[in-house]
């Protein structure tokens, strides 16, 4: 069925003048015309009939044009469908998580990456945020998530979006407030350490702040899992380093004690390569994520 016959038929029916209808068009009267009777025959029905006034629509006529014009419809979805696919971003992107994924609105941010992109797969590989960044560095990871210490500089090889701002602070354990509060960094080197790994914002907010000091810290056991440092802490091995919202309640749950006197802010960054900032699915996931952070 030829579809420029359904349009003749639809404008004959609506304008009830071959004129009028060959100019909504852009045919010749004879075309139309020519049209509008193979596509009488090929359905073996009389759609239209002439009258006094012009060309009027049989029962069957008036019956048939709301199909065809559903016909139409149709196809101008599918056109439409078509060049929205030619256009839209598709294919995967790799995404390097870290730490909570309500710390880093994780759900939100690919919530709006969906919803703006439903033809692009999404592949998450979490692990520590040092990682994250050497991953993306390496073209291993498109995108993710990276935190640095407050005097931290971004290096121009990566394209960072700033997402907010988290606040540390060193915990130690319960009964040990005498030996840690209002003590220097001098004196706390001196007292066990669980170590964060090299890869964590942890081990570099400490490293850094130890090496500011000129001071090196007595390490009595490593790790690279924040629970296992929590429970380490619990146990009485030693100071570590927590995320506010943990150091809270671990204190009110355990009763560890909190240095609050002793912050370490850190910035939460959404990273990708320099040199692909410009990318289509590049540029998706970074307004998705800036979407997600300023709700």
């Amino acid at each position: 069925m030829d579809l420029q016959h359904i349009r003749s038929f639809i404008a004959v029916a609506r304008e009830g003048n071959l004129t009028r209808a060959a100019e909504r068009l852009h045919l010749t009267q004879p075309a139309v015309s020519i049209q509008l009777k193979n596509f009488q025959q090929e359905l073996d029905l009389t759609l239209l009939v002439r009258t006094s006034t012009g060309l009027s629509l049989t029962a069957d006529g008036q019956e048939i044009l709301p199909l065809a014009e559903r016909v139409l419809a149709s196809v101008r979805q599918l056109q439409e469908r078509a060049a929205h696919m030619q256009t839209s971003i598709s294919g995967e992107l790799s995404i390097g998580t870290t730490m909570n994924p309500e710390i880093t609105r994780l759900g939100t941010f690919l919530s709006n990456l969906v919803t703006a992109c439903p033809r692009l797969r999404t592949k998450l590989h979490h692990g520590m945020t040092g990682l994250v960044k050497s991953q993306v560095l390496k073209g291993s990871l498109d995108t993710g998530y990276y935190v640095a210490g407050p005097e931290e500089l971004i290096p121009p090889e990566l394209h960072a979006l700033h997402l907010t701002v988290f606040t540390h602070f060193i915990i130690a354990p319960q009964g040990w407030r005498s030996r840690v509060e209002g003590k220097s960094w001098s004196d706390l080197a001196k007292l066990p350490w669980i170590w964060p790994y090299q890869n964590s914002v942890y081990n570099r907010l400490l490293s850094a702040k130890f090496q500011q000091h000129g001071l090196i810290p007595n390490v009595a056991a490593e790790a690279d899992v924040e629970a296992s440092m929590l429970d380490m802490v619990r146990c009485g091995i030693g100071l570590s380093l927590a995320r506010q919202p943990v150091a809270i309640r671990e204190a009110e749950a355990h009763g560890i004690v909190v240095l609050e006197a002793l912050p370490l802010p850190s910035n939460l960054y959404f990273i990708t390569a320099a040199q692909r900032k410009e990318e289509p699915i590049i540029v998706a996931a970074f307004d998705a994520v800036r979407t997600a952070f300023a709700a």
